[in-house]
């Protein structure tokens, strides 16, 4: 008789997004007059930049043809993707990466739960606190964090790294050495960022103890600060311990036509073992290649209308993390983040829990957001508003926030 991987068993619950879409679309049946604004979901509002539709059609009539037209893609994605990746986000910025360490994926979350595959069950990783769920879910999918306390919510073979008002939403080096380190920076969902020098401390901490970082880089584009590195690879010795992730959807807005890449150094070795032949062999046996016409779509974000097109995008985006962060701060809550991110982090008034105010926001204000908690404990008490909306809803769902 067939058995199952008793390690999804362990999971509580659901994911935390479908359990706020069930939670929704039952208060949207109960009241159907009621009109919701949605800024939980970290999910992009504008359409597609100009530059890129014209790629989209340019591919289109590629495939159209059979002189042009394309099949399965190369393992690693298209030489001509590749090489822009190389040249406007590592090169331009001093970093040392060749276009056969870039692997092109359907999206970072894909890569981010995937990434794991490569490492050892007994690995012990550290994760920040609160941080992006996926990373500890695909981790328990995989046997690899132990128990978990209902009462702490949390794993016993997981080292949480608190990210706390009191440390200004950063992690701090743990007691306990890790093998896997993941880092998310600008931070989802707290909306934090670390300095370049902070984020070297973290590579020579790794380069140290063994350890390998697993860089989240997804919301680089919103950064604004000039002392906050745009990838690792800024940082000296980053070759040797990290694996950074990208993603086009919130630089490009490609939610919904999903693209991204994983950067795997061929410096970066576990004994003679180099981990880019690994991701290299999973890549290539598990994944058939993102379609042609998305990475020539990929391929326009780099072009100089694209650049210019796609900034303009993300200032749109960052005003409305202006107006959330301006609203209610003048509303006299206490909030964070919206400034190198597209996240507000607020603290829930009155000690309310997270998943309280949620309840409380769709009812009295018709406003959806995610509840802090579903980040990991540290964001008990904490709640999480993105700037995605358009600038009219968030207008309005901030005027309703502040009367209630």
């Amino acid at each position: 008789m067939f058995k199952i991987n008793e390690n999804y068993l362990k999971l509580p619950g659901s994911y935390l997004f479908s359990t706020i879409a069930k939670k929704v679309n039952a208060y949207q049946e109960a009241n159907p007059e009621k009109d919701l604004i949605r800024l939980g979901i970290g999910d992009v509002t504008q359409p597609l930049a100009p530059s890129i539709i014209e790629a989209l059609h340019g591919a289109v009539d590629e495939m159209a043809a059979a002189e042009t037209f394309h099949g399965y893609a190369p393992d690693l994605g298209y030489e001509f993707l590749r090489n822009a990746i190389v040249d406007g986000d590592y090169r331009s910025r001093g970093a040392q990466i060749e276009a056969d360490e870039i692997f092109v994926s359907d999206g970072a979350k894909c890569d981010s739960g995937n990434i794991q595959e490569i490492f050892a069950q007994d690995n012990k990783i550290a994760v920040c606190d609160p941080v992006y769920p996926v990373y500890v879910d695909t981790n328990v999918m995989a046997g690899r964090t132990g128990t978990y306390d209902p009462k702490s919510e949390t794993w016993s073979d997981v080292i949480y790294m608190p990210c706390t008002a009191e440390n200004n939403f950063a992690p701090e080096f743990p007691k306990e050495v890790p093998d896997i380190i993941y880092l998310c920076f600008p931070n989802n969902p707290t909306g934090s960022t670390i300095t370049k020098d902070q984020l070297q401390g973290w590579v020579d901490y790794a380069n140290k103890n063994g350890a390998v970082i697993i860089y989240d880089a997804a919301y680089e584009a919103y950064i604004s600060e000039d002392d906050v590195a745009h990838t690792i690879y800024e940082c000296e010795g980053a070759r040797t311990c990290a694996i950074e992730l990208k993603s086009f959807s919130k630089n490009a807005g490609f939610t919904g036509v999903r693209l991204g890449y994983a950067v795997v150094p061929k410096d970066l070795t576990c004994g003679d073992v180099k981990l880019h032949d690994l991701w290299a062999r999973r890549h290539g046996t598990k994944y058939n290649g993102a379609p042609y016409i998305v990475q020539k779509a990929g391929a326009a974000v780099y072009s100089e209308a694209g650049k210019a097109q796609l900034k303009e995008q993300v200032g749109y985006y960052m005003n409305n993390a202006r107006v959330i962060y301006e609203g209610l701060k003048d509303a006299g809550y206490t909030v964070s983040g919206g400034v190198n991110a597209p996240y507000i982090w607020l603290k829930t008034p009155d000690g309310m829990s997270s998943w309280d105010f949620f309840d409380h926001l769709l009812e009295h204000a018709n406003v959806v957001g995610t509840p802090g908690s579903g980040f990991g404990p540290s964001g008990e008490g904490y709640f999480r508003l993105t700037a995605f909306g358009n600038y009219e809803n968030t207008v309005k769902a901030i005027e309703r926030i502040k009367n209630i």
